[in-house]
């Protein structure tokens, strides 16, 4: 077995930083980028949100898309940063321990660990929006399929729990299988994307000055504001999983050079992509006011474009785009938990900090985060609104623990800690220089409003239906519970360390 000169070099730079090679590095570039891109998986995400977002602020919903893409873009450039100073697994709780302590990066991991299992979950229920349409088999609990019946929501147990199976099955396999699955299906998402785009201009209605359309945001009763506000809220579901190439640094050829590229370039090309796909559907929308892109939102449209026959090949397509992203999702988690296993900060830390001596791969946290996640999907039997509460909030624990590194590194720089940091580092990997302070209090502030955004106790979010009051607090009430459970989980661990 010959091994390459730069896998030596990676190897001998992860040893440096206080580990010992156990994963084996098998991605490059391509394979990289589309671990972030398939977890912000734009032909999933916005086939499913693109109602929501238009319910509340008409055409000018669009607006919300380029201000968050901008927000989210200050963020991965303070990531892109620290991917190339800490190139490890477990990025977010690699990247906060390290500007921020051990308390600050435990529950950074640990946020993020909660909300990639819900996460992982809500990708995978999605399958029920699109499998049914395709083949009536596959609505194998029988009745009605949409998501908010009862015999929609135990279906979409059923597809999402075969489909961790399967996801959890090519984990445990090794990274090189994961791999090159995933970049089959993101290579097979961004042709639908251009592909949807290009038949969506081709039967335009109107102008892209569609998008200046604010009649719906001027006649809301959550006022101009209040309504763009809600509106935004899509855009934040979206994009957020970027930092999933950080995650897989140790199994990454060269990751200082090439994790913080594709870090940048996942968010950037999935923000122009979905943008192109928004104002494209509201151009070629057949009625902007008859009720329907409210309700049914972007497959309306293309039902409309596309007709019957090619309607169904891009629900195969999307179907791709939800497994892979789901794949990415727990891949993602993995690694996090690996990563905080190996450093003995996480229960049966000795078990999930196993790598399989030929495959190379953490197969435990794999199997858990599945397991977890089909448990998680349980809470859709019956309860669909409950379900879509707790996929709300999982993102607001993603924004908080982008939050427990940014703000640390943003009190590193005020320190002048950061520059000490960088001297130490080889030459010619990305940095944003002088342009770094700027950049990092702007993604701070940023964050900062959104989890504000996100967590607000609107109806409209939490509680549509109006049947339970307290679902509107389920933001910080969820949050508060996570946090108390990870501070007895993380004395339980002290304790039987010091012991």
């Amino acid at each position: 077995m010959t091994i390459s000169t730069s896998t030596t070099t990676d190897d001998a730079d992860l040893t440096a930083l206080g580990y010992e090679p156990s994963l084996h590095r098998k991605l490059g570039r391509y394979a990289s980028f589309a671990a972030g891109f398939s977890f912000v998986s734009i032909l999933t995400t916005i086939f499913q949100l693109f109602a929501f977002g238009y319910s509340f602020a008409g055409p000018a919903f669009f607006w919300t898309w380029p201000i968050v893409l901008v927000g989210q873009l200050l963020v991965a450039l303070n990531f892109a940063e620290l991917a190339a100073r800490y190139p490890l697994s477990g990025a977010v709780y690699q990247w906060a321990r390290r500007v921020g302590g051990e308390t600050v990066g435990w529950f950074a991991g640990w946020f993020m660990a909660v909300a990639q299992v819900v996460t992982a979950a809500a990708a995978a229920i999605a399958l029920q929006v699109v499998l049914p349409q395709l083949w009536s088999g596959f609505q194998v609990v029988g009745g009605d399929p949409a998501l908010n019946t009862v015999t929609g929501a135990a279906n979409a147990v059923v597809l999402g729990a075969i489909l961790l199976v399967a996801t959890t099955v090519i984990n445990v396999m090794g990274v090189r299988l994961m791999s090159h699955v995933n970049s089959i299906g993101v290579t097979c998402e961004i042709v639908g994307v251009v592909a949807v785009v290009l038949a969506l201009i081709t039967a335009a209605q109107r102008g892209p000055d569609v998008v200046m359309d604010t009649t719906v945001l001027q006649g809301s009763d959550l006022g101009a504001v209040g309504a763009f506000l809600v509106s935004g809220l899509m855009a934040a579901y979206v994009m957020v999983g970027f930092n999933s190439a950080g995650e897989l640094s140790e199994e990454t050829r060269d990751p200082r050079r090439t994790a913080p590229r594709t870090i940048i370039s996942a968010l950037v090309i999935s923000g122009i992509g979905g943008a192109l796909m928004i104002i494209t559907a509201l151009m070629a929308a057949p009625s902007l006011d008859d009720g329907r892109l409210a309700t049914e939102g972007l497959p309306y449209v293309l039902t409309a474009v596309l007709g019957t026959f090619w309607g169904k090949v891009l629900l195969v397509d999307v179907a791709i785009a939800i497994f892979v992203c789901t794949l990415a999702i727990q891949t993602a988690g993995s690694r996090l938990v690996f990563s905080m296993a190996r450093d003995g900060k996480l229960p049966a830390s000795a078990l999930l900090s196993t790598v399989h001596p030929r495959r190379g791969t953490p197969m435990w946290p794999s199997i858990v985060i599945g397991a977890l996640a089909v448990g998680v999907l349980a809470i859709n039997v019956g309860n669909a609104a409950l379900f879509t509460t707790l996929t709300s909030v999982c993102i607001v624990m993603v924004y908080i623990a982008y939050l427990l590194v940014t703000v640390p590194q943003l009190v590193n720089r005020l320190r002048g800690d950061w520059d000490r940091v960088g001297q130490t580092m080889p030459s010619g990997l990305f940095s944003l220089g002088r342009w770094g302070l700027p950049v990092n209090v702007l993604a701070v502030l940023y964050g900062a409003v959104m989890v504000i955004n996100l967590a607000w106790p609107r109806p409209e979010v939490y509680d549509p239906a109006g049947e339970n009051g307290i679902l509107l607090y389920s933001a910080p009430l969820m949050v508060t519970i996570v946090l108390l459970l990870g501070l007895w989980i993380r004395r339980s661990i002290a304790a039987r360390a010091s012991s």
